[in-house]
C-alpha cells in the first residue's frame, strides 16, 4: 500500500516530556520547532501535511467545542470527501468518531495556512460528515471501529499528493504509527528544561486497543546543537525489534 514519507517532528524535554514550561529556554526551542517544520525559508522537513490527533486539535485549534451538528441532515454520499485537492499545506486530525468542533476548514499555524483534513472511522455519523461538507472540510474514512494509519496514509498520498507528512501529535498517536511501522524518521528537539512533572505526557505512549508496550529501535543519523543548548536529534526508525 503506498504512503508518504512520515517523520515524527516533536519536542521533549530533557525528561522526554512534550508539555509546555514556561521559561525562556523552551519558548526558543518551540520557535526552533516551527521554523525546522513550517517556515518556508527556514524549513528543512519539506512536509506537504502535518498530523495530529484530537486532543492535540482540540488544545490548539478547536478549544473543545461542540460541533454543531443538524441530526436531520440528508444522507451524504458514501465515501471521502476531497474539498481542496491541491492545497499548499493541509492539517490532518485524527478524530475516529467525529468529535471536533469545528468552525471553518483551515488553520494558522507557525505563519502557514493550511487546509484542514479529517481522519474519519466508520463510527463517524451522518451529520458529523454533513458538517463537514458544509464547512468545505475534506475527509477521509479509515477504519471501523479504530483508525487504520496504514489505509490513511494512502489516502492522503493518493488523494492530495500528501508524499511527506509530519506527525506532530501526543504520545499516543506517536507511538500507534511507530509500532504499526509506518514512520521513516524521528525528528526530536531535546530542550534543556524540566520541571520533573509526574503526569506530563511522554513522546511515546503505549494504550489499548491502540498500541502496545513493544520494543522498537532507532538509528541516529543526524545531531545538531541548535540555539540555547537545544539539541536536533534525527533517528531513522526500525520497523520491526532488533
Amino acid at each position: 500500500m503506498n504512503k508518504p514519507y512520515v517523520v515524527i517532528h516533536t519536542l521533549t524535554t530533557l525528561d522526554g516530556r512534550i508539555h509546555n514550561i514556561a521559561l525562556p529556554e523552551f519558548d526558543s526551542a518551540a520557535l526552533l520547532y516551527e521554523q525546522l517544520a513550517l517556515h518556508a525559508e527556514q524549513q528543512v522537513l519539506n512536509i506537504r501535511g502535518y498530523l495530529n490527533g484530537r486532543v492535540s486539535t482540540d488544545d490548539n485549534f478547536t478549544r473543545y467545542r461542540k460541533p454543531d451538528l443538524n441530526e436531520s441532515a440528508a444522507l451524504v454520499p458514501e465515501g471521502d470527501f476531497v474539498a481542496e485537492a491541491n492545497a499548499p499545506m493541509y492539517y490532518v486530525a485524527l478524530d475516529p468518531a467525529g468529535r471536533l468542533g469545528w468552525e471553518e476548514n483551515h488553520v494558522d499555524y507557525g505563519g502557514v495556512r493550511s487546509h484542514v483534513v479529517s481522519v474519519l472511522t466508520e463510527r463517524a455519523g451522518n451529520a458529523y460528515k454533513d458538517l463537514l461538507r458544509r464547512l468545505g472540510i475534506s475527509y477521509v474514512i479509515a477504519g471501523n471501529d479504530q483508525p487504520d494509519n496504514a489505509l490513511a496514509l494512502h489516502k492522503l498520498v493518493t488523494l492530495f499528493g500528501m508524499e511527506r507528512v509530519m506527525i506532530g501529535g501526543g504520545g499516543v498517536l506517536n507511538w500507534s504509527y511507530v509500532q504499526d511501522g509506518l514512520v521513516d524518521e524521528l525528528s526530536l528537539l531535546l530542550c534543556p528544561v524540566s520541571d520533573a512533572s509526574p503526569a506530563a505526557p511522554g513522546l511515546f505512549t503505549a494504550r489499548a486497543p491502540f498500541s502496545q508496550v513493544k520494543p522498537r529501535s532507532f538509528t541516529l543519523i543526524d545531531v545538531k546543537a541548535l540555539k540555547n543548548s537545544t539539541l536536533w536529534l534525527r533517528y531513522r526508525v526500525h520497523s520491526q525489534p532488533s
